[in-house]
């Protein structure tokens, strides 16, 4: 058990039944009334960010959380399945521990998974940017201008993701995993 107080980014605490790790927190002392800290969690499992605010009293429970280095294979029925690169055993989990997490992930894309201190796999951390192909976009209608809105587009994984009006089908783009926003072609 720790308090609110020895809160700081990269923390794994017990929340609201589940594990959310810490994205950023901001200590506030203000002039009047009790300091407090305002924090943005991500949760593990499903990728949502919330805000929450803790008293500086308020008692947090911190998950201890390995990381070990592994290599994604293949999806097999409800499963994804996962190499140790050191002793090449392959590890199957659930989807529904990756949650969205499964869209970017490619064949042979190292990620970080998340070990609880029993040993069950608790997620992954995926890196902060991500190269897929366009399968398929919606088709370009004339007047559309490069600084509207944009358009819809399904990645090879089946990602939906807003691409602006000249990205075409079959080009490769650049992904923010965190938000699962466009950044710019790769």
């Amino acid at each position: 058990m720790a308090k609110s107080s020895d809160i700081r980014n990269g923390m794994m605490i017990e929340f609201k039944n589940g594990i959310y790790q810490i994205v950023e927190f901001l200590h506030v002392n203000p002039g009047k009334g009790q300091a407090f800290i305002r924090t943005k969690m991500r949760n593990i499992k499903t990728g949502k960010v919330l805000e929450n605010t803790f008293k500086l009293s308020d008692d947090v429970i911190e998950v201890r959380v390995e990381k070990h280095r592994k290599q994604y294979l293949y999806r097999d029925g409800e499963h994804l399945v996962f190499m140790d690169t050191t002793t090449f055993e392959q590890i199957p989990i659930e989807i529904e521990t990756v949650g969205d997490g499964m869209y970017y992930l490619m064949e042979g894309m190292d990620v970080e998974m998340l070990l609880s201190e029993k040993g069950e796999v608790m997620g992954i951390d995926l890196p902060i940017t991500v190269i897929q192909v366009i399968a398929e976009a919606e088709p370009n209608v004339k007047g559309n201008t490069a600084s509207g809105s944009g358009k819809k587009a399904v990645t090879e994984t089946g990602l939906t993701v807003m691409v602006p009006f000249f990205v075409e089908a079959g080009e490769k783009i650049k992904i923010d995993t965190r938000n699962g926003n466009y950044i710019e072609r790769a």
